[in-house]
């Protein structure tokens, strides 16, 4: 998968929070999907190992069967401390590797992260967008700004989530009297489509296929190289 590179990694806190500013303004929320979805991909990364490695993965799954047709990973020591707002400097790089990868390129890209749900509008799903130039979707598990209104039970229910006045995703409710799964556009894609994939592609579960399934590559990678 090609990639477009926009900028160096070894950068300092206050670069990289400036970066976040200047890049927002780059982000697209109209949707550029296919008429036709044939791929939908997904990325996660593994916690960090006793030095500091950690694996990052990105799997793709064949729309509408989500059944898997590459998986590919990579590893190594993030170039980034753990920095809440500044997540994407930390994983970007290895998850970046793993797509770069892939052969196949999909039409959709789930992250587990933010997009615009975002202190600076720029979380994971929005820099990867850009890098990509691809719809993406970020599909965290967790809100990391703004509030919403209390969802009904049902799966399917979604409440638009708002920061400091602006709606910058949703809390989607995937599966019956479970926790939400928080939403929100990356890059070329809006809040209403991002709802519309990310409850197309649960099948029962709270997480969406291409972050489960990522998740489950990324782990398996993990204890494959504490193992070895």
């Amino acid at each position: 998968m090609k990639l477009h590179h926009l900028h160096p990694w070894d950068i300092s806190t206050s670069q990289a929070r400036e970066l976040q500013k200047e890049l927002a303004g780059s982000v697209s929320t109209v949707p550029a999907l296919p008429d036709k979805v044939r791929y939908l991909a997904g990325l996660d990364i593994s916690p960090a190992d006793a030095s500091g490695v950690v694996r990052g993965a990105a799997v793709v799954l064949e729309y509408p069967s989500l059944e898997p047709v590459e998986v590919k990973t990579a590893g190594g020591k993030p170039p980034f401390p753990y920095i809440p707002g500044l997540l994407s400097f930390r994983e970007s790089p290895v998850l970046l590797e793993a797509l770069e990868q892939l052969e196949t390129h999909p039409d959709v890209i789930y992250i587990d992260g933010q997009g615009l749900a975002h202190p600076r509008r720029f979380g994971l799903a929005c820099h990867i967008g850009l890098l990509t130039r691809t719809p993406t979707i970020g599909c965290a598990k967790s809100i990391l700004v703004g509030s919403h209104h209390e969802l009904p039970p049902s799966a399917g229910a979604h409440s638009r989530l708002e920061h400091k006045g602006e709606e910058v995703g949703a809390a989607v409710r995937t599966r019956d009297k479970v926790r939400p799964m928080y939403v929100s556009p990356g890059h070329l894609i809006d809040i209403d489509t991002s709802i519309e994939w990310v409850l197309a592609s649960c099948r029962g579960r709270r997480m969406p296929e291409p972050t489960r399934k990522a998740h489950e590559a990324a782990d398996r990678a993990h204890r494959s190289q504490i193992g070895s």
